[in-house]
């Protein structure tokens, strides 16, 4: 019994050992380039899902030729795996009418990857900070609503004048608060690097480990960071508090973005969610563009994701 059951051992081990050779032969073969995932431990294997954002079609949204419905139908045709949904272009925050775009998105087979406010931290005194707090706390509860577990928040401009420390401790303090909040409901808040407070690399992650929340994160936009020459390192620096990422192909000086390398980066760091398409080219239009941007997004994923 025991010399069969070592043998067996020995032959079953023999073929794991040449499954596992074939298999990696075979993802080198076919695609010399792809991101190897037989060799990343597995708490590190990057999960990379192709997003895109509402405000893709400001535009049309706004205008009126295009309804938040129509997004994600426009999603579903365009294969993504996921939405994001800018709270801007909502018909309003009724709980009926987001019960409604949520049960749209269900139905379609869309998953919401998150939403997106205008809600600024950035504030001048105890009662704006009051008041932001509360369009932080309204915004949860839309996304809440929507069944969005992530939200999208601006750290806010710098009023001039105005002592860089005390602006940075308000906005510490509204974002433990409001990260407090959003636990309650197991959404995750992540603060863009936008134009304003957070352009700097070195601001987000102060912000990161004076808030040192579960719940708090860095939206992490690839084209705001200044000066836009060390925006590579700024992009690799945040990626350890990255909660969700906006992606373009351009940084804000039009200059173009080494896609490949930044997605490197993103593989190295173990990254799992979206990589959501925002696109706000003005050289091209959204009907040309957003395909476009789409195809490179999802060919970058499948080649360095291990989903």
């Amino acid at each position: 019994m025991r010399k069969m059951a070592r043998r067996d051992f020995i032959r079953a081990a023999a073929c794991s050992t040449l499954a596992l050779s074939t298999l990696r032969a075979s993802a080198q073969a076919t695609s010399p380039n792809h991101f190897d995932a037989l060799s990343v431990e597995p708490g590190k294997m990057p999960r990379l899902f192709t997003g895109l954002c509402a405000y893709s079609y400001r535009q049309a949204l706004l205008g009126g030729q295009m309804k938040l419905e129509d997004f994600i139908q426009r999603a579903v045709d365009l294969k993504v795996d996921g939405v994001d949904m800018t709270v801007y272009y909502l018909h309003s925050t009724d709980p009926a009418y987001l019960a409604h775009l949520r049960n749209v998105a269900y139905r379609a087979g869309m998953p919401l990857s998150g939403a997106a406010c205008r809600a600024e931290l950035v504030q001048a005194n105890a009662a704006g900070r009051d008041a932001a707090l509360a369009d932080v706390k309204k915004w949860v509860d839309v996304a809440d609503r929507l069944g969005a577990s992530h939200l999208r928040i601006f750290g806010g401009i710098v009023p001039k004048g105005a002592a860089p420390g005390p602006v940075l401790d308000g906005v510490v303090e509204i974002f433990k608060a409001a990260a407090d909040y959003s636990s309650q409901k197991g959404i995750v808040l992540g603060i863009e690097n936008h134009s304003g407070v957070t352009q700097s690399a070195d601001v987000c992650l102060d912000i990161m480990h004076r808030v040192n929340h579960p719940y708090a994160g860095i939206n992490l936009d690839l084209t705001h960071f200044l000066p836009a020459e060390t925006s590579y390192d700024q992009i690799a620096a945040c990626l350890p508090y990255a909660t969700n990422v906006h992606v373009r192909d351009k940084f804000d000086d039009n200059s173009p973005i080494d896609m490949d390398r930044v997605w490197r980066m993103f593989v190295a760091a173990g990254f799992k969610g979206y990589m959501s398409i925002e696109f706000s080219d003005a050289t091209e239009s959204a009907a040309t563009g957003i395909p476009r941007l789409v195809t490179e997004v999802k060919a970058l994923n499948k080649k360095y994701s291990s989903v």
